[in-house]
């Protein structure tokens, strides 16, 4: 009975290691991809000296001390092409924004780039705005610019997004959409997006295009408060960006329409207009005459021209640091790089280190 029994217990041992030589393998786990963390973004909410640089000034106008007095500086202009598919014609002067970049960055300048401006279509950007596959296209084109050129951020200016008419106050939805997913994108990548916006001063079809809505996605608005017409202010009726202007826009901007405080850059001028809304720029007007620097306006030749001086832009930053979160120059070039620099009496006003 043992000899059956032990060839039994051998049978089965060998059929289980046959067994045990037929299984596979086991099927190692596959390492982890390491994930890059992502910084989420932090807006900031600092008081912002914000100036212009257009790609027709030659930055040798500007000294080095100039960087030193603003915080944001805007290269001027990137600009959507005119087929409206979301495509952009080439940057000009490229040379020259390598080197306002490379200053900006030396001197810890927010560095960025403004879309648009007053000679882009506003039909391009509202068949873009209104078209998801254009609108698509536009954004990504937009934060891939700002990525391969190291830059901070993208200033729009969409010179205007429009109602149906002058009595209509809905706002522009497609101008909500596409601040709405252009800051999503550029949030994503730690860019910041601000907007150059109308005073708001007259009654247009540009005046309530901008919803509430869009205020959360947009890090701060450039408010333009100049190129007001002749006898806007019958106190100074040359005068295009009067005291009068500014309180008008900051009364329709921060009461009428509900914008919160850290938001809202109040905008100045550089330069000044005469009576027919030919511009001429500060440095001419205090080439002229050095006592021009502390009046608002001035015989330049046999021409006369209103602008904002020394005292009114100091009274505007006052203002703007009592009811805003900075201020704004168009533009960077056309200021003085002297003591009769309207930059350098913001910076004195706010007591700032330059």
């Amino acid at each position: 009975m043992k000899k059956p029994l032990l060839y039994l217990l051998t049978a089965a041992a060998f059929l289980a290691s046959c067994s045990k030589k037929s299984d596979p393998e086991p099927t190692p786990e596959p390492t982890p991809t390491p994930v890059t963390p992502v910084t989420p973004y932090e807006p900031d909410n600092s008081f912002k000296i914000v100036a212009y640089m257009p790609s027709y000034q030659d930055p040798a106008k500007v000294t080095d001390a100039k960087y030193k007095m603003v915080t944001h500086l805007l290269y001027s202009f990137l600009s959507p092409n005119v087929a409206a598919d979301g495509s952009l014609n080439a940057l000009p002067e490229a040379a020259r924004f390598s080197t306002v970049r490379a200053k900006a960055k030396a001197f810890n300048v927010k560095f960025g780039v403004s879309i648009g401006g007053a000679e882009s279509k506003q039909e391009t950007f509202a068949a873009i705005a209104q078209s998801t596959t254009a609108r698509a296209n536009f954004i990504k084109n937009v934060v891939n610019f700002a990525k391969n050129n190291n830059i901070d951020g993208i200033d729009m200016d969409w010179e205007y997004p429009r109602t149906t008419s002058t009595t209509d106050v809905n706002p522009n939805a497609s101008y909500t959409l596409l601040m709405k997913e252009l800051s999503a994108e550029l949030h994503k990548n730690n860019k910041f997006l601000s907007a150059s916006i109308t005073p708001g001063v007259y009654v247009s079809s540009n005046r309530h295009a901008i919803s509430p809505e869009v205020y959360p996605y947009v890090d701060f608005f450039n408010i333009m408060q100049y190129d007001g017409g002749v006898g806007y202010d019958s106190a100074e009726p040359l005068n295009h960006a009067s005291m009068k202007m500014t309180e008008a826009s900051l009364t329709f901007w921060l009461t009428t329409k509900g914008m919160p405080k850290e938001k809202a850059i109040l905008g100045m001028p550089c330069y000044g207009r005469d009576g027919s809304g030919a511009a001429i720029s500060y440095t001419s007007i205090i080439a002229s005459s050095k006592a021009n620097a502390n009046v608002n306006s001035a015989r330049v030749g046999v021409t006369d021209y209103g602008y904002n001086g020394i005292p009114m832009v100091k009274q505007k930053t006052q203002m703007a640091k009592d009811r805003c979160n900075g201020i704004m120059f168009w533009e960077f070039a056309q200021d003085t790089v002297d003591d009769t620099s309207l930059i350098k009496a913001a910076n004195d006003q706010l007591g700032r280190a330059y």
